[in-house]
């Protein structure tokens, strides 16, 4: 079995999508669904078993999984960069992904968990993935903290020949709809359309940055899970990897695209930060692609125009947006 946590939310439900297209149906997810519309990923899903993440966690601590692993795909985590409850956040984030991965490699299971581009905090100190560069990032919020632990746990324990992370960076595509406030811009910007003809943007509160120049590295998720796919393929591959474009583009540049793909002129309102993220709001992110290119992944990644595009015109614009069977 493979075993996908966190395989009803945003990735991982996309990559099962990727397991189930690849003819894998021996899945077990593991995830919560709330009261949400999550469990509306998993309609189109082929899986042998769903398990609470509350009652999995018993079933590793105690050594008594019933079932067969052979590998563990961890992306269930509390992805809200806005939560503010730090023993949540570390219990879910740390404590929950150390247990596992404690597990996995006691059993000789490939383990392949998310990071995040939020543990470079403000990006003062690079965004290099080079392993003795990781100890002296200073993220500016919690969830990125909860992140930053853990991959200084698999360094401090000399695990980095043994399991995969992935520092994921500014990841957009179906499937997201159910994360309310931290859906990607691209959702936003294209129901904003729909409604007011226009988009708002935060204003810039660096001189060195314009309205809507702010930068990021927008990475579709389908490029993204085929990079999961060569990392399971690869268990040789080991380590904690970037995974971007490698490109940074400007917020003008996303809604741009969203507009072109609408077949739209772009209208774009500039409109305050909220003080509470002016402190920690990143201006920059760009990942470093070197070592996932030199560990041999043939990682390709679309324009940020063709990406959108696809994102719209095959998803966001059908009666049903979710992925196909």
């Amino acid at each position: 079995m493979i075993v996908v946590t966190g395989g009803a939310g945003f990735i991982g439900s996309a990559f099962v999508w990727k397991l189930n297209r690849e003819g894998i149906e021996d899945i077990v997810i593991v995830d919560r669904l709330g009261t949400k519309d999550k469990w509306k990923n998993l309609v189109n899903r082929r899986f042998a078993e769903f398990i609470h993440r509350d009652d999995f966690l018993p079933l590793v601590c105690e050594d008594r999984v019933p079932f067969a692993v052979s590998a563990i795909i961890h992306m269930g985590a509390c992805s809200a960069t806005t939560e503010r409850n730090a023993d949540f956040l570390w219990q879910n984030n740390y404590e929950y992904t150390r247990s596992l991965a404690q597990w996995a490699v006691k059993h000789g299971v490939r383990f392949i968990y998310a990071s995040s581009a939020a543990t470079y905090g403000d990006g003062s100190q690079g965004f290099s993935d080079d392993h003795d560069k990781i100890a002296s990032l200073r993220p500016i919020n919690m969830y990125g903290y909860s992140k930053q632990v853990f991959d200084l746990w698999v360094l401090k324990n000399s695990l980095e020949d043994k399991i995969a992370g992935i520092k994921f960076f500014n990841v957009f595509g179906p499937n997201e709809y159910h994360k309310e406030d931290m859906t990607s811009v691209i959702f936003k910007a294209y129901h904003q359309i729909k409604e007011t003809g226009k988009v708002r943007l935060f204003k810039s509160y660096k001189p060195e940055y314009p309205d809507g120049g702010q930068l990021r590295d927008f990475v579709y998720v389908k490029d993204c899970i085929q990079t999961m796919w060569w990392l399971l393929q690869n268990p040789s591959a080991s380590g904690i990897f970037n995974l971007g474009t490698g490109k940074a583009r400007s917020w003008n540049d996303l809604i741009s695209a969203v507009f072109a793909s609408l077949k739209l002129k772009p209208n774009i309102e500039y409109i305050p930060m909220p003080e509470g993220l002016r402190n920690q709001y990143q201006y920059f992110t760009e990942a470093k692609m070197d070592k996932l290119k030199a560990a041999g992944c043939p990682a390709a990644f679309s324009s940020l125009e063709d990406s959108v595009g696809d994102y719209i015109v095959n998803y966001l614009q059908k009666a049903d947006p979710h992925w196909e069977r």
